[in-house]
């Protein structure tokens, strides 16, 4: 949109590191665009946290490509790392339910010794497909041939998925339940 200078900020990192490509969407403020929200409701401490360093972090992750298009990958709080490597919940969730089985999937961060962490599959399957080995199996090998390595799904789980009432899938939620299950220490 004209007026809005958008720039991809490190995730991690709190000291200006000139432009990258990747990393969270960021409006500069120097000068602010005028369509910028004032602040947050009940909350007027978010806006300065979000306003620092002179870009308001919108909390979305994205990646700009050889010929400058930026493509979202997801929500800061939702996308993790894996041997390094920045993984999308939201990619992962794409390609698992458009397995004819999957009717519902969310991805989380699951505690490794090697990687320390690894994307877990929870999935809610559609009617007339109950849960298996084989069939974790055949949804494990369907995403495999769709990703590279680095972003394979580990870990699957059938559970029906917690949801707010607005029906939104608590990720959340299945993230506790992983690090309580798992425990910090990384048994596996």
């Amino acid at each position: 949109m004209p007026g809005y200078r958008i720039a991809l900020r490190p995730v991690e990192a709190a000291e200006d590191e000139g432009p990258a490509n990747d990393g969270e969407i960021s409006v500069a403020l120097d000068p602010a665009p005028t369509g910028l929200m004032v602040g947050y409701l009940d909350d007027l401490g978010k806006m300065e946290r979000a306003k620092a360093e002179g870009y308001y972090r919108t909390g979305d992750v994205a990646v700009r490509d050889g010929d400058g298009y930026i493509t979202y990958v997801g929500r800061a709080d939702d996308v993790f790392k894996s041997s390094d490597y920045r993984i999308s919940p939201f990619e992962l969730e794409s390609i698992l339910i458009t397995h004819p089985a999957v009717g519902e999937a969310a991805v989380v961060e699951s505690p490794d010794p090697i990687r320390l962490t690894v994307p877990k599959a929870f999935v809610a399957l559609r009617a007339g497909f109950g849960p298996s080995r084989e069939l974790a199996l055949e949804i494990l090998a369907f995403v495999k041939e769709r990703v590279p390595p680095y972003k394979r799904i580990r870990r699957l789980e059938f559970a029906e998925l917690p949801k707010t009432i607005s029906g939104k899938i608590r990720r959340v939620e299945l993230r506790l339940r992983e690090r309580d299950r798992r425990g910090e220490d990384h048994e596996v």
